[in-house]
């Protein structure tokens, strides 16, 4: 297992690293819409969904990857009226062979952001 750590990204709020490579693959913990001084960016859902896609980037070419090397999206929202919001975003992301993806309502996340997304990436596409 080798610890993956962005300089682009901010640093993780905890003991644990922006992500892991095994092998091929590549797993991102989840990232939040904080810019590199730990601040949440803006209270609008797609500022910050922009800001973590811009997050996961930097934490997938940190890994040696990029966008197009990504099988798996987990997206947790705070509110399922922000879904057509944050898939607008997101889908600029995403402009060749899209990945596996699932979205989740849940009642709370970090620093009361309203959007966290974390990847599973391998490296053989």
């Amino acid at each position: 297992m080798e610890p993956i750590n962005a300089k682009k990204a901010p640093e993780a709020l905890g003991p644990y690293s922006h992500g892991v490579k095994v092998g091929n693959m590549f797993y991102s913990s989840g990232q939040i819409p904080l810019n590199l001084e730990g601040e949440v960016v803006s209270e609008e859902v797609q500022a910050q969904t922009k800001q973590v896609m811009d997050n996961v980037g930097h934490v997938l070419e940190a890994a040696g990857l990029g966008y197009d090397n990504v099988v798996k999206a987990t997206i947790f929202i705070s509110d399922m009226n922000d879904f057509p919001q944050i898939n607008e975003v997101y889908g600029r992301y995403f402009t060749g062979k899209l990945p596996a993806r699932s979205c989740v309502e849940v009642s709370r996340l970090p620093k009361d952001v309203k959007v966290e997304i974390e990847v599973i990436a391998s490296d053989v596409i």
